[in-house]
C-alpha cells in the first residue's frame, strides 16, 4: 500500500546547487544518496492510504488561504540513519502545522540528502555545515505518493494545493 505525506519541492535551481554541492562529496558504500528528482521538504506524514481521496479533501481545506513561505536550505545535520539540509523561513513551521506536522513528534524541517544502516559518518553534515542555498518562495504544497522499489522509494504527485502569494504570516 502506498505512503502519502505533504511536501515542498525546491525549485530546479535549489536542487542544482545541492547537486554541485554533493557532487564532491565521496562517502562509505553504506551511504544511499537520495536521487535529486526526489528531494523534498516534508510537512505532513500519514502513512498508509489505499485511496487519496478523503486526504486530499482534508488537506484543501486545512491549506486555504496558507501564506507561501520563503525558504532557505542551510547547514546539514543527521539524526537516525539521515543526513539533511536544514530548511528555515517564516511561517514554515505554521505551515506544517497546517499539513498535520507536530502531532507524534516535534517537527524538524529537513531535506533528506542520504540515508544509511549505520550511522551516519560525521565527515558529511560536517562538509556540508557551510551550505547555504538561494531563498525561494514555496507556492504550491504537493500531496505526494511514496511506493517502495527494488532501486528505493518511487515518488509519484497526487494533488497540488496552491499557496496564498506574499508575505509568509
Amino acid at each position: 500500500m502506498p505512503l502519502l505525506f505533504s511536501a515542498l519541492v525546491p525549485p530546479p535551481e535549489v536542487i542544482e546547487s545541492i547537486r554541485d554541492e554533493v557532487s564532491g562529496i565521496s562517502a562509505p558504500k553504506s551511504v544511499r544518496w537520495s536521487a535529486p528528482e526526489g528531494w523534498h521538504v516534508t510537512l505532513g506524514f500519514y502513512g498508509e492510504e489505499a485511496d487519496p481521496t478523503d486526504r486530499v479533501t482534508w488537506l484543501r481545506r486545512r491549506l486555504a488561504g496558507q501564506a507561501a513561505p520563503t525558504l532557505r536550505l542551510e547547514g546539514a545535520g543527521s539524526f537516525s540513519h539521515v543526513l539533511y539540509l536544514g530548511v528555515y523561513g517564516e511561517g514554515l513551521v505554521e505551515l506544517a502545522t497546517a499539513a498535520g506536522a507536530g502531532r507524534d513528534r516535534p517537527y524538524l524541517p529537513h531535506l533528506t540528502l542520504a540515508r544509511t544502516r549505520e550511522s551516519v559518518p560525521p565527515e558529511l553534515p560536517r562538509r556540508l555545515s557551510a551550505y547555504t542555498s538561494e531563498a525561494w518562495t514555496a507556492t504550491d504544497v504537493v500531496l505526494m505518493r511514496s511506493d517502495r522499489a527494488p532501486s528505493g522509494a518511487r515518488y509519484s504527485v497526487v494533488e497540488t494545493f496552491p499557496l496564498e502569494s506574499g508575505h509568509a504570516r
